[in-house]
Formats: structure tokens, C-alpha cells, sequence
């Protein structure tokens, strides 16, 4: 009986979550590993933080999904792949033997700037922190005038900056002020149509954006930038983009530049390919990808079909990422910045077409929480 150990119940993975049955009506054992019992989407995290979403509106409850189609679910986390005996090490002393592994580890915001002491100091994932965040800026604005910092330049960065206006202009405490330190340069990576919207907004909501320098200390009450300044805030959200776990560099497998697991079109391991993997913690071999939620959401399909094709020895399918798709960020103001190729809108529409696709996108899996008939 082929043992089937899947890490993580990240976008991935959903669609395979869906048919763990087919791999059971295979005579596979199904295993899934992760270190919470529920999974929350991280496209709906900013709407978390200001409280436009409850917690049950953006989580899965993976657990109850696994259960329910015959799986095993581990609340443990990997730490160390062994590759050549094709078993995992995990957190709690566990060893997990495996005849194909699939990886949906996600990603981490990497927290090297900041002092490991520091206090009133947050990275924006995991996702589910942000509640303990919203509740403290709450708990700091009640009590007096606060500046709030949000470090890093990216899409993820100005969602938060956003979001934290919001929680704040409607909360019962104190205005305060905001600032968005942005590196050197505000959505570098992309159009300067999309950078003069996004400043316009954040001139709007009096979010203050700094560029020019990237900031190269943060601790309790502080953040120092490479120049040399220094700025007081009382709370400090990092955003400075992501990274994958050392899991697989820890492990000896090939890693992209950044540390994610090197897979080929199929989405294998370079190295061995009874160990698979998607989502933000791969480095995707035949052209870098953008971190974005979009690919992870279109390798749902080839992960499962590739997997059943190994279980049964049928042909792989090869993933073939989109050149271009589409980005709505949530400004926090019951509007949206659109952004495709050329194309950049904002209006109260595009947050409203952003909030159906993710509804229906959570209504779909939170349907596979019920108990089957």
C-alpha cells in the first residue's frame, strides 16, 4: 500500500485536499502534515487585520477535510526531508516513511533585521498572528496618539498599510499616524502607472510613504534605516516579501535562489521525483516566478493529476505558468487597485469583483468541511 505524505494544506494543495477519496479508492494511505488544524488564505489576510473579515470567513478547516475522506492529519511540522531512506523528521520526534511526498510549505517574511527581543514587532504571516496584531494597535490606540510602521515595498506591504488605516479610523481610540517604509523604491517591480496609483492612495488614506533607503534595524520603539535615521514608532509590521523554509536546503535537496525546492515543468524534484511540491516554497526550474497567489492556484490541477499518474504509472502533465494575470490589491477602503499588464483601475468595483473571487474561492473549499453523507 503506497503511503502518500503531503506537507501542508496551502492553495496548492486544495485541489488534491478535494480527492483525497481517489487516492483511498487506489489503496493509498493519505498523511497530511501541518502545524495548525486550519489553514487561512493569505489574500484575504489585509481584510483580516482591519476587521473586514472574520476569522471563519478566510480559513479552511483542513483537518475536518482530511478526516472526513479516510486521510490521517498531523498537527506536527518537517524539519528534515531524508531523500535517499524517503522519510521525514518531524517537530514532535516523529518519523514519517513516505512513498511519494508532496511539498505546500509555504513561505515565511523574513525577520533578519529585526532584534530578536524586540517587542511590538510583527511579521505579517502566519496569517492567523494577525488577529493578536489587530487587537494590540487596538489596545495602543486606545490609550493614546501611536505611529504604526509597516517595513517593506511591496503589494503585501501597501494591503497592510492600507488595512492598518482602516482598523485604526474605526476603532474608538486616538488618530494616529502611519508610515510605509518602502526601500529604495515603492512597487519596484512593477509599472510606474501602478507606482503613481498606488502613492495617490496612500496620499489619500495619509499613509506617509518613505523610499530612498532600505530600513537595517528594527527593534522595541524603532526603526533605523541604511542612512542612517532613525524613526519612533510603537508598533512595526514587517512586509518585506517572502521566502521559502530552509526545509529543503536543511535537507540537502536542490533549491532555487532563494531556498525553495528546485522542481522541473512537472513540478518533481530535480532530484528525486517522488517528491513533489507547489505554491511559494518551490523555485520553479524552467524560468522564475512571481510570488503570487495565481500559480499556486493553477498547479492545484497538475499536482493532483501528477500524483494519481505516479500512483497509477500513467503520463505526467506539465504545468504551464500564465505570462500575464491579474492583481486587485484591497486598499481597506471598500475600494481596489486593479492591475493587468497595462491596464491599472480602481473604483469601489474592483474591490468588489476582488471580494467575490475570494468568497467563492473559500465557499468552494469550506464546503469540503462537512461530513460526507
Amino acid at each position: 500500500m503506497k503511503h502518500i505524505v503531503l506537507l501542508g494544506g496551502g492553495h496548492a494543495h486544495l485541489v488534491t485536499l478535494a480527492n483525497l477519496w481517489r487516492f483511498r479508492h487506489l489503496g493509498c494511505r493519505v498523511t497530511l502534515v501541518q502545524p495548525r488544524e486550519e489553514h487561512y488564505y493569505s489574500g484575504m489576510g489585509p481584510g483580516l487585520l482591519s476587521r473586514m473579515y472574520e476569522p471563519w470567513q478566510i480559513r479552511f478547516a483542513t483537518r475536518r477535510i482530511v478526516e472526513n475522506q479516510g486521510g490521517r492529519f498531523l498537527r506536527d511540522a518537517a524539519i528534515r526531508i531524508d531523500s535517499r531512506e524517503r522519510t521525514i523528521r518531524l517537530q514532535s520526534g516523529e518519523t514519517l516513511e513516505y512513498d511519494l511526498l508532496s511539498c505546500n510549505v509555504g513561505s515565511t517574511v523574513p525577520g533578519g533585521i529585526a532584534s530578536p527581543t524586540a517587542r511590538d514587532v510583527y511579521p505579517v504571516k502566519p496569517i492567523a498572528e494577525l488577529m493578536s496584531v489587530r487587537d494590540r494597535i487596538e489596545s495602543l490606540v486606545a490609550h493614546k496618539h501611536c505611529h504604526l510602521a509597516i517595513v517593506g515595498g511591496g503589494p503585501a506591504a501597501l494591503e497592510i498599510a492600507a488595512n492598518a488605516r482602516r482598523l485604526v479610523r474605526r476603532s474608538t481610540g486616538h488618530p494616529s499616524r502611519i508610515t510605509l517604509f518602502a526601500g529604495k523604491r515603492f512597487l519596484s517591480r512593477f509599472p510606474e502607472k501602478l507606482r503613481r496609483k498606488s502613492r495617490k492612495v496612500l496620499y489619500e488614506l495619509q499613509v506617509d510613504l518613505v523610499e530612498g533607503d532600505y530600513a537595517r534595524q528594527v527593534d522595541t520603539g524603532r526603526v533605523i534605516l541604511g542612512n542612517g535615521s532613525q524613526w519612533e514608532p510603537d508598533l512595526t509590521l514587517l512586509a518585506l516579501g517572502v521566502r521559502p523554509p530552509s526545509l529543503f536546503a536543511d535537507s540537502g535537496l536542490s533549491t532555487g535562489s532563494h531556498g525553495g525546492l528546485l522542481v522541473d515543468e512537472h513540478l518533481r524534484s530535480v532530484d528525486f521525483p517522488e517528491i513533489m511540491g507547489g505554491g511559494d516554497c518551490i523555485a520553479y526550474q524552467p524560468r522564475p516566478l512571481d510570488k503570487v497567489g495565481v500559480h499556486a492556484v493553477r498547479q492545484n490541477p497538475v499536482l493532483l493529476h501528477n500524483l494519481l499518474a505516479m500512483v497509477r504509472g500513467d503520463d505526467l502533465q506539465a504545468f504551464r505558468p500564465q505570462d500575464k494575470y491579474m492583481l486587485i490589491f484591497n486598499t481597506g477602503d471598500d475600494k481596489g487597485i486593479l492591475w493587468r499588464g497595462g491596464l491599472v483601475l480602481r473604483g469601489r468595483w474592483a474591490f468588489r469583483l476582488k471580494d467575490r473571487i475570494d468568497r467563492k474561492f473559500m465557499r468552494r473549499f469550506q464546503a469540503l468541511e462537512e461530513a460526507p453523507p
